[in-house]
């Protein structure tokens, strides 16, 4: 199914809204991360009203917990792997009806759930825009108590991490992978005390921040073409993580940063990749209401999506 699909015509977007925040960390003692809060506050700005789509769904928000669980060191792991199988069923449903899935958190852990939901109808690629490579796994952290599985999609997402988050019904292990994968804008790889740089060692294709500004989005899209054109009937999954912003732009996520994209550069990445009709969906992740109490980067975001998300609301074209 899949790029078949979507090849032959969609019938439009379903707007799946995924309130989670359970793989993020407190910021401080008795903090609740307020990403859960971003698919009612965007759809508050405009979001909903911008896509008008043909479908809209709403996952139950699970609870957050900062205590240990059995048998796993990841955060909320059993709440987590519960919310993902709600998201890939949500994301199943969605493709059978020839509706591009766009599901909105959230932490950025719902990726999962998104690639096991596409994997059942077809073969994926990956795009990460994140400006974290997420790449943490059992083969580079610390041996702490709980780890955040927010800071691990990429890794879970080829096939590297806690076992809890590796296999899915319908869907093989590993979801993607390493070289069908594309990471775009992490901003830390060359600092010297970076902890993940046994990225360097797998298959991903990476364009950094400092190389993807360098570039400019036009160039940075041939790049990535390059590589999804190896495969070229496999369809591709598109993660947008909006801490990839500039936080002089977007600090209402919980690790912003500097250097980043602007909202022209960011619209024009998305609309690259959503004008090829082989991009089978996509999740937008990590805002967080909290820090934004009154709503001015809601909007911002909403205007900038509402650009970058043009190619869903009209006819869809490889660039």
């Amino acid at each position: 199914m899949g790029h078949a699909i979507l090849a032959e015509g969609i019938a439009g977007t379903a707007l799946i809204r995924a309130p989670s925040n359970l793989g993020l960390r407190p910021l401080r003692p008795g903090h609740e991360p307020g990403t859960w809060r971003a698919p009612a506050v965007l759809t508050e700005a405009g979001l909903q009203a911008r896509l008008a789509p043909a479908r809209t769904v709403d996952l139950d928000r699970p609870r957050y917990s900062t205590e240990p669980q059995p048998g796993t060191v990841l955060r909320n792991g059993p709440a987590i792997r519960r919310f993902n199988e709600e998201v890939a069923d949500a994301v199943d449903a969605a493709l059978r009806d020839r509706l591009v899935p766009v599901v909105v958190g959230g932490d950025c852990s719902i990726l999962i759930g998104c690639l096991a939901g596409a994997r059942r109808h077809a073969e994926l690629a990956l795009v990460h825009l994140d400006g974290h490579s997420d790449f943490r796994h059992p083969g580079n952290y610390e041996d702490f108590p709980l780890h955040s599985a927010a800071g691990m999609d990429l890794a879970l997402a080829i096939g590297l991490g806690d076992p809890l988050m590796l296999r899915w019904d319908g869907a093989p292990d590993p979801l993607v992978p390493a070289e069908r994968a594309i990471q775009i804008g992490e901003r830390e790889g060359r600092d010297p005390d970076w902890g993940w740089e046994d990225i360097n060692d797998t298959a991903i294709t990476r364009i950094d921040i400092f190389e993807l500004l360098e570039l400019g989005p036009e160039q940075a899209l041939r790049r990535s073409f390059a590589v999804l054109d190896r495969t070229p009937e496999i369809p591709f999954w598109l993660h947008l993580d909006v801490d990839i912003l500039d936080q002089a732009v977007m600090p209402a996520v919980d690790s912003p940063g500097s250097p980043g994209l602007d909202y022209d550069g960011l619209a024009a990445l998305l609309r690259g990749f959503l004008a090829s009709q082989r991009c089978i969906g996509l999740d937008i992740t990590i805002y967080d209401p909290d820090l934004d109490p009154d709503g001015t980067y809601a909007r911002g975001l909403v205007g900038m999506l509402a650009d970058g998300l043009a190619p869903l609301t009209g006819a869809r074209r490889r660039p």
